[in-house]
C-alpha cells in the first residue's frame, strides 16, 4: 500500500523533469544498495518453498515467465520488435498494457500478439501512482479495470510502480496478479513477498471469489539495473537466474519495451541495449541446472490453481522470516565425512589458490586434512592451522632459476614429502593423498600410503614437458623433455585418478599417458566471495552515455595481472600501447605482479618506446586488491606469446575479468577456444602486436558493443564457477573411496 509520501510524490511527478527524477533515484539507490547488500539481489531466505509445494509439472527443475509492462507510446512502438527477439529464441511472454494511459492500445496489436502465442495483460488503469488513493476510489477503478480484463480476454494484472494491496485485489476478476517481488529495496513499496515461488491469496470470508495466484518477479527489473544502477552487463540477472534455478523457483523478469534500445537506435541515458535481454534469454535456454518449464503466466496460474494445497497460506514478509530455515547448501558426499587426507604441495599455502580451495572443500565436507608445503619466508610458522587445514611447512623457499636449481629443489622436497607421508601413515593411514604437480614425480612420495590402501589423486596443474620447453626453449626431442614425458606417464600410472584444469590438457595427457576415463576436470575458478562486482558500489558517472570513455582526452585503463614472464607477452602489450598512444592519448597500462627477471625488460621497452609515463607497475597485490583493480579498469588483457604451453593453457585471469564484468582481450589459442568464441572475448593473433592493438582499440572505439560481449563471456564463466567445480572435486574424491 503506498504511503502518504508516495501519494504526494506521484501527484507532483508529472511536473518534475525526468533528468532530475533519475538523478535523485540514483543517489538514493547507492545508499539502498549498500544497506541491503545481504538481501539484494539475492535474499537467501526467499528460497523456502511454499508449504505443501510439490514441484513443477513433469519433473521440471524450475519455471520461467517473461513479462513486459508497456508504459508509454515509445514502448508501444517496440512491442513487435521485442516479441520477435523472443520468438527467435523460442520464448513467449505477456505484454501488459495501460488501458487509460498516455497511449491507446490498438486491437490489431493485441490480436497479433495472441495469434503469435503471446499473452495480453492489464497494467494498472492510468499508471499514475494513484490507484490506491482510497478504498472508494479503488473500487470505482476496479470496475473499469474489470471491463478491460473482459474486453481483452486478459487474466493477469500488475499495478503501476509495484504498488499493491493484495486484499483489495479480490475486487479484480483476475486469475493472477504480478505486483510483488521476492526482494527489491529500490521499489517505493519495498516490502517483498519473501519467496521465489508462486503463492495463493485467499479471499476474506464472504467475498464470493475463489482467490487468485500471486506470481512475484524474482529477477531485478530492467529499469532498476540499467537505468538507475547503470549496470554495464546483465551479470546480476545471470547470477540471480542461477540461484533461482538451483533452488527450483520461479524465474520471472519484467522488461519494459520503452527502455530497450534496438540495433540502429541512438544511445541515450533512458535506454539500454537489447543485447542484455538477449543474453538473458540465451542463458535461460542453455541453463545447466536442468529442464525448465516456460509457460505463459496465465498457464502457470491455471496449473497452480488446480494443484495448489487447499490451505496454502500467503508467505510472511521476508524481513520477518528466520534466516536459518532458508539455507540450501549443496549436500556434500556423506562418504567423505570422517576421512583423512594428506596434501603434498611444492608451493606456498594458503597463497596458491587451487590447492587452498581444494583443501578447504575437503574440510567443509567433513574430512581432516594435513598439508605439507614450502615456506614463503623464514618467518613462516613451521606448523599452523589455516581454515581447518593443518599446514606443515618445509624450511625451504622456492627459487626460480636454471634447470639444475629446479632439479635440486625438487629432489629435496621429494625426500621431505616421502618422510612426511611415511611417518604419519605408520601411525594412522590416510584415506586419500592429493599430490599437486610440479614436479610430477612427487606422487611417488606416497609409496607407503598406496601400499596401505590409500587412494592417490594426482593434480596436474600443468604439463611439465610443454612448460619446460617454453621456459627454457628446449626442442621436443631434447633429452630432458623426453625424460619428463616418461615421468609423466609413470606418475599417472602410479596414481588412481588424475585431475587437470582444462580440456586441452586432458586431451594431451590422454593422447600419450593414460585412458581419458582416468582424468577428471576441475577448472581453476575465481573465489566467488572476492571476485564479485556486488562488493563494489560504483559512484555515478559525471555524464550520461556509454559506459566506456570515447573522448580522446579521457583516460582509458588497460590492465594485466599475473606472472610477468616472457611467455606471457607483457612486453608485446607495452608495444601495443605505444602503437595506440597517438590514437588514444588517454591510454594507460596497469601491471600487477611480483618482481621477476623479465620485469626490467618490460619497463625498458616502455622507456624505449616513449610510453614510460603510461605504464604503471603496482607490484604484487592480494586477490581482493586485484578484484578492486579490475573493477577500475576498462579492459583486461592476457597477451600471451604462442608456445607449446600457452597454446593449450587456460589462464584463470580470463574468468577473473569476466567475474568482475570487464571485457577480456586474449590470444586465439586452442586452450581458450575450447571454451570461448570470438563473440565472447576479443581474440587476437598471438605474437601479432598490430592484432593485439586492434582489439584494444575496438573496445575503446565501440563501447556500446562491449556489454553484449561481456554478457556472452559471462554465460561461459557461470558454467564453471567454483561452486560447481568444488562439487565436482568432492564427487571425484568420494568416488575414489571403497564403497
Amino acid at each position: 500500500m503506498p504511503t502518504l509520501a508516495n501519494r504526494v510524490y506521484y501527484r507532483i511527478k508529472p511536473y518534475v523533469p525526468w533528468a532530475v527524477r533519475i538523478r535523485a533515484r540514483r543517489a538514493l539507490a547507492r545508499h539502498l544498495r549498500q544497506a541491503h547488500a545481504g538481501t539484494w539481489p539475492i535474499d537467501p531466505r526467499a528460497a523456502r518453498p511454499s508449504p505443501g509445494w510439490n514441484g513443477w509439472p513433469d519433473g521440471k527443475r524450475f519455471a520461467v515467465v517473461l513479462s513486459h509492462d508497456v508504459e508509454g507510446p515509445e514502448g508501444l512502438e517496440k512491442c513487435r520488435a521485442l516479441a520477435a527477439v523472443e520468438q527467435s529464441l523460442g520464448f513467449r511472454s505477456v505484454f501488459n498494457f495501460v488501458p487509460e494511459g498516455s497511449y491507446r492500445v490498438p486491437a490489431e496489436l493485441r490480436r497479433w500478439l495472441t495469434d503469435e502465442g503471446f499473452e495480453v495483460g492489464v497494467h494498472d488503469l492510468h499508471h499514475d501512482g494513484l490507484l490506491f488513493s482510497s478504498p472508494t476510489e479503488f473500487a470505482a477503478k476496479a470496475r473499469r479495470i474489470n471491463g478491460y480484463l473482459r474486453d481483452w480476454s486478459a487474466e493477469g494484472f500488475r499495478a503501476g510502480f509495484m504498488f499493491r494491496n493484495l486484499d483489495w485485489y479480490h475486487q479484480l476478476e483476475v486469475g493472477y496478479d504480478a505486483s510483488t517481488f521476492d526482494t527489491d529495496p529500490f521499489e517505493p513499496q519495498a516490502d517483498g513477498a519473501g519467496t521465489i515461488f508462486p503463492f495463493w491469496v485467499r479471499p476474506p470470508a464472504g467475498a464470493g471469489r475463489p482467490g487468485y495466484g500471486e506470481l512475484p518477479y524474482t529477477l531485478p527489473q530492467d529499469s532498476t539495473l540499467f537505468l538507475v544502477l547503470r549496470e554495464r552487463t546483465p551479470a546480476i540477472w545471470l547470477r540471480k537466474l542461477d540461484w533461482v534455478a538451483q533452488n527450483g523457483g520461479l524465474v520471472m523478469v519484467n522488461v519494459h519495451p520503452d527502455y530497450v534500445r534496438f540495433d540502429g537506435e541512438p544511445a541515450s541515458a533512458s535506454t539500454y541495449s537489447v543485447d542484455h535481454y538477449r543474453a538473458l534469454l540465451m542463458a535461460i535456454r542453455d541453463h545447466a541446472a536442468g529442464p525448465c518449464w516456460h509457460p505463459l503466466p496465465r498457464e502457470l496460474a491455471a496449473w497452480y490453481r488446480s494443484t495448489r494445497p487447499a490451505e496454502a497460506p500467503r508467505p510472511a514478509p521476508a524481513a520477518r522470516l528466520p534466516v536459518s530455515i532458508y539455507s540450501h547448501p549443496q549436500p556434500h558426499p556423506p562418504a567423505l565425512r570422517g576421512k583423512r587426507a594428506a596434501v603434498i604441495l611444492y608451493s606456498n599455502y594458503p597463497s596458491d589458490p587451487r590447492p587452498r580451495r581444494a583443501a578447504e572443500a575437503m574440510i567443509e565436507a567433513g574430512m581432516s586434512v594435513d598439508l605439507l608445503c614450502l615456506s614463503s619466508s623464514p618467518s613462516d610458522p613451521a606448523e599452523e592451522t589455516v581454515q581447518g587445514v593443518r599446514v606443515f611447512r618445509h624450511p625451504m623457499q622456492r627459487r626460480r632459476d636454471g634447470i639444475r636449481t629446479y632439479l635440486w629443489q625438487y629432489a629435496r622436497f621429494f625426500l621431505a614429502a616421502f618422510s612426511f607421508l611415511t611417518r604419519r601413515s605408520l601411525s594412522r593411514p590416510y584415506d586419500v593423498v592429493h599430490v599437486h604437480n610440479m614436479p610430477d614425480f612427487l606422487v611417488f612420495s606416497a609409496l607407503l600410503p598406496r601400499l596401505q590402501g590409500s587412494r592417490i589423486l594426482l593434480d596436474l596443474h600443468d604439463p611439465s614437458p610443454e612448460l619446460m620447453q617454453t621456459i627454457y626453449g628446449l626442442s621436443p626431442g631434447h633429452l630432458i623433455v623426453r625424460v619428463l614425458r616418461l615421468i609423466e606417464k609413470a606418475s599417472i600410472g602410479f596414481s588412481h585418478l588424475v585431475l587437470t584444469p582444462n580440456v586441452a590438457f586432458r586431451r594431451l595427457f590422454a593422447s600419450r599417458s593414460c585412458d581419458p576415463e582416468k582424468i577428471a576436470l576441475v577448472m581453476n575458478a575465481p573465489q566467488p566471495e572476492i571476485f564479485s562486482p556486488d562488493r563494489f558500489v560504483e559512484e555515478p558517472e559525471p555524464v550520461e552515455g556509454p559506459v566506456l570513455p570515447v573522448e580522446a582526452h579521457t583516460e582509458f585503463r588497460v590492465m594485466h595481472h599475473g606472472l610477468i614472464a616472457h611467455r606471457h607477452g607483457v612486453d608485446l602489450l607495452v608495444e601495443a600501447i605505444a602503437q595506440l598512444r597517438p590514437r588514444i592519448p588517454g591510454i594507460r597500462l596497469d601491471l600487477y605482479g611480483g618482481e621477476t627477471p623479465f620485469l626490467p625488460v618490460v619497463l625498458e621497452t616502455a622507456r624505449r618506446l616513449g610510453v614510460a609515463d603510461a605504464v604503471h607497475y603496482h607490484g604484487p597485490k592480494s586477490q581482493a586488491e586485484i578484484a578492486a583493480a579490475i573493477r577500475e579498469c576498462h579492459v583486461g588483457v592476457v597477451p600471451n606469446r604462442r608456445s607449446v604451453f600457452t597454446e593449450i593453457n587456460f589462464p584463470t585471469r580470463l574468468f577473473e575479468y569476466l567475474a568482475m564484468q570487464r571485457p577480456v582481450i586474449a590470444p586465439s589459442t586452442e586452450g581458450i577456444r575450447d571454451y570461448f568464441g570470438p563473440e565472447d572475448l576479443y581474440l587476437f593473433t598471438p605474437d601479432d602486436v598490430a592484432s593485439l592493438a586492434a582489439q584494444i582499440e575496438a573496445v575503446h572505439r565501440d563501447p556500446a558493443a562491449v556489454p553484449g560481449r561481456v554478457a556472452r563471456g559471462l554465460a561461459v564463466y557461470r558454467q564453471h564457477r567454483w561452486e560447481g567445480e568444488r562439487d565436482q572435486l568432492l564427487r571425484t574424491v568420494a568416488g575414489l573411496l571403497p564403497a
